[in-house]
């Protein structure tokens, strides 16, 4: 039997601060570690603090949710128990998407999730369906609806029972690893460009 660890977090972000002001719920990331030190995080989701749509699957560590003045975050983490063969499938979907490079990150999804749910594009995900799924593929808990309809919200209330902290984790050392690259406009609008572009064509595709 193997550990896998389910992470939410409190992220210091606009789009995070916006987003509890809006469902006074704290959590707006969430990632996967494969060991409770909590020091390699893995998760869908922007590669630069200041480049959202410059995203994929990520390594994340510490200071990507602790930076600047911020000496700490707030987190949530279950531990769930997985048995070896379900385990060796959940780091198969991880190798998977690092070695698809036409993964795309869902923001259509992310920002129809409060509405309708939200929705599915082939070969796209975000925090939230990465998650899902990699607790899908653990079998540690029975899933009632699709891995990509579950929300923040709803996978803390799935994994009730399963808790192992909650509370701060300390920045600790913060190396020089390019995630604090200086914000310029036109990089941002032209990732933002690609994105939508680029998810709008393969939802098209899929759907027509």
């Amino acid at each position: 039997m193997k550990k896998l660890y389910i992470v939410l977090i409190k992220a210091h972000t606009g789009l995070g601060a916006a987003a509890r002001c809006i469902t006074h719920y704290p959590y707006t990331h969430i990632a996967v570690s494969l060991d409770p030190s909590m020091t390699d995080l893995i998760s869908f989701s922007r590669r630069y603090h200041y480049f959202p749509f410059e995203a994929g699957i990520t390594h994340e560590y510490r200071h990507y949710y602790a930076f600047g003045a911020h000496s700490d975050f707030r987190a949530k983490i279950f531990e769930l128990t997985v048995a070896d063969e379900r385990y060796e499938e959940v780091l198969g979907y991880i190798r998977a998407c690092e070695e698809d490079g036409d993964m795309l990150f869902n923001v259509f999804s992310m920002a129809t999730m409060p509405l309708i749910g939200g929705f599915r594009i082939a070969h796209a995900d975000n925090c939230m369906s990465f998650t899902a799924r990699c607790i899908e593929l653990s079998g540690a808990v029975k899933m009632e609806r699709p891995y990509w309809r579950y929300s923040i919200p709803d996978i803390d209330r799935l994994l009730r029972g399963n808790e192992y902290f909650e509370g701060r984790i300390l920045r600790g050392d913060a190396p020089d690893d390019g995630y604090m690259t200086p914000f310029e406009p036109v990089r941002y609008l032209r990732g933002m460009a690609q994105t939508l572009t680029r998810l709008t064509c393969r939802f098209i595709s899929e759907h027509i």
